[in-house]
């Protein structure tokens, strides 16, 4: 499995919101400036997280974006299912196709062994995990 970049940007972009969350609305202009991401394409991530409810605009010249919960109740899971779908390492895991040779696939344990460890990491850590890291690398940066 491999995430995408929608999916890695996705979460640079909720990690600016949350770091910038000062009562303003974000602007996905402030955002591509600082994460060096084309508005376009910040444009059509931040369209799927509002649809998903994971995010909340305000339109007009002083506009941009809000997150609607704490950091700490968003997972990196929520976030990358949004932008990536299913986070499966293969079809027949969630059953999603049909196989024939299921009842007698050895290896469909090891899918879903990996299924539940891709899920377990990254249902796991939220947000304010991911803002508490940035913080220890900044602190780490001495000059």
């Amino acid at each position: 499995m491999k995430i995408s970049t929608k999916g890695r940007y996705a979460l640079r972009l909720m990690i600016d919101l949350a770091n910038y969350n000062n009562g303003d609305p974000v602007s996905i202009k402030d955002i591509s400036k600082r994460q060096e991401i084309s508005e376009k394409y910040l444009e059509q991530i931040i369209s799927a997280l509002n649809k998903a409810g994971l995010v909340r605009s305000i339109r007009g010249s002083q506009g941009g974006y809000f997150l609607t919960k704490s950091p700490k109740e968003y997972t990196v899971g929520m976030i990358l299912r949004v932008t990536e779908g299913d986070l499966c390492p293969v079809a027949c895991v969630n059953n999603e196709a049909e196989c024939d040779k299921r009842e007698s696939c050895v290896t469909i344990k090891v899918w879903q062994k990996l299924n539940d460890a891709i899920n377990g990491v990254v249902d796991q850590i939220t947000l304010e995990d991911l803002l508490n890291w940035q913080t220890e690398l900044s602190d780490q940066y001495v000059i």
